[in-house]
């Protein structure tokens, strides 16, 4: 028989206060499901990894995601009708390194895209895609939520979901 551990016991001696440190500890524990983000800019297509995404709600179909207003990104989606997003898998973990690089040529070789509906990039090889209509862009401190309602897409991609989880891409554990 295994002992488990006593929850009481188990507790910090000292709890730390609010801080982005603790935040981005904390989260550090969370495996989250890896995401790209696009959409069609003035200078062309631009996209970033997310591990934010949600689904908000079933009727009518809406999901958020964040985005940093300093990132590169930003002024696009800032303006943007229409985002694209992107379900990676865990053979994707270049993919979603290249799009979570600073100054990375995001969009060239060996990336595989093409220009989808509404004119919004869609990546080939992903386990899932869709279209959204911006419905808002929420502020919510240097980052901004974007409710995004789905118009169209693809979820008959084929393999594993790609995790993040302790500052590293990683695959699920069977």
């Amino acid at each position: 028989m295994t002992a488990t551990p006593d929850l009481a016991t188990s507790r910090p001696a000292t709890p730390r206060p609010a801080s982005p440190d603790l935040l981005r500890a904390v989260f550090r524990r969370h495996a989250a499901g890896v995401a790209v983000i696009t959409a069609r800019g003035a200078a062309g297509p631009v996209g970033f990894t997310a591990t934010s995404l949600t689904s908000v709600s079933a009727e009518p179909p809406l999901l958020s995601f964040g985005i940093g207003t300093g990132a590169s990104s930003w002024p696009a989606v800032s303006e943007a009708d229409h985002v694209g997003v992107h379900i990676l898998g865990e053979h994707q973990q270049e993919l979603a390194a290249t799009f979570a690089r600073s100054g990375a040529d995001r969009f060239g070789a060996p990336t595989a895209w093409r220009e989808g509906p509404q004119g919004v990039p869609v990546l080939d090889g992903v386990l899932a895609w869709l279209v959204c209509r911006v419905h808002a862009r929420v502020p919510a401190g240097d980052h901004r939520i974007v409710l995004a309602e789905v118009v169209v897409g693809d979820p008959t991609g084929t393999g594993r979901p790609l995790l993040y989880h302790q500052g590293r891409f990683t695959a699920l554990r069977d």
